[in-house]
């Protein structure tokens, strides 16, 4: 590497996976690894590079570089190194369809993490083990874990954080944890899924015809769907009728 001794920051490349252009986060964060060799510095790439193979699709990858991660926590020992690498093991172990051993292996990160009292990180994995749950049918501790992550993202002003965790209430889409619906518009798009017309439903709701409109031009742009055929379909594929 050019940089004498001082490591590539892996903040550049999760920036740009952040904004959604992953293609540029593997190309940067492969090039870090590439010219980083100190095992703390390494191992905080490894980490990153986890994340954004995953992103990526490459989940071969992903899990080289967690296992990668796990070696050097061992050879290192140090308590934040074995957080970190439980983390990336968890995540993989999640992306490749292994629920169950994730969970065991996130439950014990998210100790690591609250022992470290590492907030920020701390809910990132209360954020895994909640989508662990729900694809293990446990809605109820999902929702729980999710919100505990959400409150703590608040609390720190993490907007990508709670962006991320918005659009995964969408995707996940089960009642409650849906927090971009408010209860009106899952009220309304129940209504719209049983067929009802934009007058029935405001006579139903006690609600002006334009202000169900309203609603509803909300609820399809907040669940990306462009007809009430579209949103019907949201509407029993996630429960909510």
């Amino acid at each position: 590497g050019g940089r004498a001794g001082r490591a590539p920051e892996p903040g550049r490349a999760l920036l740009r996976l952040a904004a959604g252009k992953v293609g540029a986060a593997v190309s940067v964060i492969r090039r870090a690894l590439d010219e980083t060799e100190e095992p703390a510095a390494r191992a905080r790439l490894l980490a990153a590079y986890t994340e954004i193979m995953i992103a990526a699709g490459d989940v071969e990858a992903a899990r080289a570089g967690a296992d990668e991660l796990v070696n050097l926590a061992g050879l290192v020992d140090a308590p934040y190194l074995h957080a970190l690498a439980g983390t990336a093991k968890g995540t993989v172990l999640l992306a490749k369809g292994s629920t169950r051993s994730a969970l065991r292996v996130l439950r014990a990160a998210g100790s690591a993490w609250r022992e470290l009292d590492v907030p920020h990180e701390t809910a990132r994995v209360m954020v895994l083990i909640g989508l662990a749950c729900l694809a293990m049918d446990d809605p109820e501790t999902a929702a729980m874990e999710l919100e505990g992550a959400r409150v703590v993202f608040e609390q720190l002003g993490a907007r990508p954080d709670l962006e991320r965790l918005n659009a995964l209430a969408v995707s996940a889409g089960h009642g409650r944890g849906d927090h971009r619906l408010t209860a009106r518009e899952v009220e309304v798009l129940r209504l719209v899924a049983e067929g009802r017309t934009n007058h029935a439903i405001a006579r139903e709701l006690g609600l002006a015809d334009k202000t169900v409109a309203r609603h509803l031009s909300n609820i399809f742009s907040k669940i990306d769907v462009p007809s009430r055929a579209a949103a019907t379909a949201y509407a029993y594929e996630n429960g909510l009728v």
